[in-house]
């Protein structure tokens, strides 16, 4: 197809001033396919660029019947056994080629192949050269055999010298503007790093700095702790309007076997890699779960870059992509090698900040929980942890031994012997003492609202749940958990105890996420929970669990000697404590006080010598109402111990005479704040459940 001499020049110099004046690739490139297609016959039109060593190829600029298709310029493929490097070592001129007779050459080479598929037969490479080097291939690709005549090579030759220099200046524009992005993103990485702190937040800043060089559909960081599951640290979606929004936490629970098939996935993410195109379909048929993504989720690309956060910590950021296979190339690969430093500084930074939030948090909590144990608790002293008898030496023998350790103790004895005080001494004489211990009474709480109280909630786990509730496991971590009178718990509760116990490990009630706690647990009982085993009430599992080291806390009347240091010890607080005088004791009443069972124990006495100080007002101390107790004159009062040769009394017999000398003294009354209930320190409602089995009535002058 001769053209004249004045015609070609006018084209060279049409598209010259076009070259030198458009600066839109897109304009300037549809300029040149249009005028080229009116003078030579062509369907489809490709251009290609070079690397400087001619080893990779990069797709510029596609047209076909006049549609301009879309092309990434960064993503790059390998020349060495494809057909392009045959063009290569031909490009001292214009060369053509039948692609029927060139593809059993190169095995049926996939993207020639698909167009001898469409009827485009033959091909056209007119090399691009400037500067005397070849940067790329100008190719026109016919369904009809073109017959080119010597003017029409040397011109399209001409024109493949000026499109070379377009080609030049447009990737040269391209690499200024792709660096300055590159610097705009590290510079917007940098300031998200110094201002944001809260792992959401400043990870989807990342994941739209980072998609606006390299454009991707997913973002993610995964870590893995030495020998430990992978988890999800940070995963965000692009949603239509181009914003990342996190992703559903559980879209993969219809998935039962996602944890192995993402273990088998683990090594090809521990190197740097781009897979895309055939070769990740390739891998997706290798892979279940990638072939998983592929199929249901239409990804088509994947890039993945280890990040190493400390020596028993690694994390693995991930990009893939729904658009086709030149999507993520080699480039993105290297410049997401040059954020590593910055990336793996945001995980080091948001793992510092969530530690201290979660220590800050911890203390704040320990704070509010140890000024409300102060402001509640007046009692519960180690120092009040008083006695030399041979049984309370024993009790000291096994604190010491235990207290050094983590194991779970047990302690057991009637109430009022001072069980939490063994707690406190365990955690205090033990490495968790600089945490808190935290008290729990199972008794004290309805059953609905227990596992609140040991596990928190979450918001709207239940009417009246208005907002979030911190469990006292979660408190206690770090430190130790008193669970007092554990015998109480109900059975559905005893399991999650158990397996806490066991894994260490818990629910919210309400919430998904499981929670670990590190905490020591010390628990109090005064039931036999032997019988309670027996019996049906009580966990045979837990209770082995709770019974690693039982401590026995005898009753106060298995220790008579104890009896007066524990009293002088309560008169000497309670003296000092209310500002009074220090009065004597009588000889008589310090014996009344040794032979008296104290069904109370401890508590008891520490109630009868705070009333004695309150009411004394002479040299010696007043006991008050109790004295009707240790020195009985009532028929029903408690009798003084048998002479020698008598039977010694039951102890129902005993616990009988016990109760009618405070309802004596009381004149009948159970309840209330000068009832028998108060000076036998117990619930009125035991006392009376008492009385009934004993059969005592309730009235004046009981007898």
């Amino acid at each position: 197809m001769p053209q004249p001499n004045s015609q070609d020049e006018s084209l060279l110099l049409y598209l010259n001033d076009a070259i030198a004046t458009t600066r839109s690739k897109e304009a300037l490139f549809q300029t040149v396919t249009e005028k080229l297609r009116l003078i030579f016959p062509f369907d489809a039109i490709t251009i290609i660029t070079l690397d400087n060593e001619q080893q990779y190829r990069r797709v510029f600029l596609r047209d076909y019947l006049g549609e301009m298709l879309p092309a990434v310029p960064h993503a790059s493929k390998s020349i060495p056994g494809s057909p392009i490097a045959e063009f290569v070592s031909s490009s001292t001129q214009l060369r053509q080629y039948d692609l029927s007779e060139l593809l059993p050459r190169y095995n049926n080479y996939e993207p020639l192949a698909q167009m001898l598929k469409k009827g485009l037969r033959y091909f056209t490479v007119v090399p691009l050269r400037t500067g005397g080097r070849l940067i790329g291939l100008l190719s026109l690709v016919a369904r009809r055999h073109p017959a080119f005549s010597p003017e029409d090579v040397s011109l399209l030759e001409k024109i493949g010298s000026l499109v070379a220099v377009a080609v030049n200046n447009t990737l040269a524009f391209e690499d200024v503007a792709r660096r300055e992005q590159e610097k705009s993103m590290q510079l917007a990485l940098t300031n998200a790093l110094l201002t944001i702190k809260e792992r959401g937040e400043l990870f989807q800043r990342i994941a739209t700095e980072i998609d606006r060089v390299v454009p991707c559909t997913y973002f993610g960081v995964r870590v893995q702790e030495a020998d430990g599951p992978i988890q999800a640290f940070a995963e965000f979606m692009k949603q239509p309007d181009g914003t990342f929004l996190p992703t559903d936490p559980t879209r993969w629970d219809y998935l039962p076997d996602y944890a192995q098939l993402q273990q088998q996935i683990a090594p090809l993410f521990s190197k740097p890699g781009v897979y895309a195109g055939a070769e990740f379909q390739a891998m997706a048929a290798r892979y279940p779960l990638l072939r998983h993504i592929w199929e249901q989720r239409g990804t088509r690309a994947i890039l993945c870059m280890p990040l190493w956060v400390r020596e028993d910590l690694s994390a693995t950021l991930i990009l893939s992509t729904k658009q086709q296979e030149d999507s993520l190339s080699e480039d993105d690969l290297q410049l997401i090698r040059l954020l590593v430093p910055q990336l793996t500084l945001a995980i080091q930074n948001v793992f510092a900040f969530e530690q201290i939030e979660h220590l800050r948090a911890q203390l704040e909590r320990e704070r509010t929980y140890l000024i409300d144990e102060i402001n509640t608790t007046a009692a519960a002293r180690f120092a009040d942890f008083v006695g030399g008898s041979e049984a309370m030496q024993g009790v000291f023998q096994r604190i010491m031994q235990v207290a050094p350790t983590d194991s779970t103790v047990l302690v057991t004895g009637e109430t009022g012997t001072g069980k939490e005080l063994v707690a406190r001494a365990v955690h205090q004489q033990s490495p968790r003492r600089a945490r808190a211990l935290v008290k729990v009474n199972c008794a004290a709480l309805p059953a609905q609202l227990i596992e609140s109280e040991l596990f928190g909630h979450e918001k709207g786990a239940f009417t009246g749940a208005i907002d979030r509730r911190i469990g006292k496991f979660e408190v206690a971590d770090g430190g130790s958990i008193f669970l007092d009178e554990v015998g109480e718990l109900p059975l559905d509760l005893q399991a999650k105890l158990l397996r806490v116990l066991q894994e260490k490990e818990f629910e919210r009630l309400g919430g998904q996420r499981v929670l670990k706690a590190d905490v020591r647990v010390i628990a109090a009982t005064n039931r036999m929970l032997e019988d309670e085993v027996a019996a049906g009430r009580f966990r045979a599992d837990l209770y082995y669990r709770l019974n690693v080291f039982p401590v026995r806390l005898p009753a106060l009347r298995e220790r008579p000697e104890d009896i007066e240091p524990l009293m002088r010890h309560f008169l000497e607080r309670f003296t000092k404590q209310m500002g009074k005088p220090v009065r004597g004791l009588r000889e008589q009443d310090l014996r009344a006080l040794q032979t008296y069972s104290w069904p109370g124990n401890v508590r008891e006495l520490e109630h009868v010598v705070e009333q004695a100080v309150i009411v004394s007002s002479g040299p010696f101390l007043d006991f008050g109402g109790f004295a009707t107790i240790l020195h009985p004159t009532a028929p029903d009062a408690v009798p003084p111990p048998p002479v020698s040769g008598q039977p010694l009394k039951t102890l129902k017999d005993q616990e009988r005479d016990h109760i009618l000398a405070a309802l004596h003294h009381t004149g009948g009354r159970v309840s209330g704040p000068s009832g028998a209930a108060i000076l036998l320190d117990i619930n009125p409602k035991t006392l009376e459940a008492r009385m009934k089995k004993l059969g005592i009535r309730r009235t004046v002058g009981v007898g």
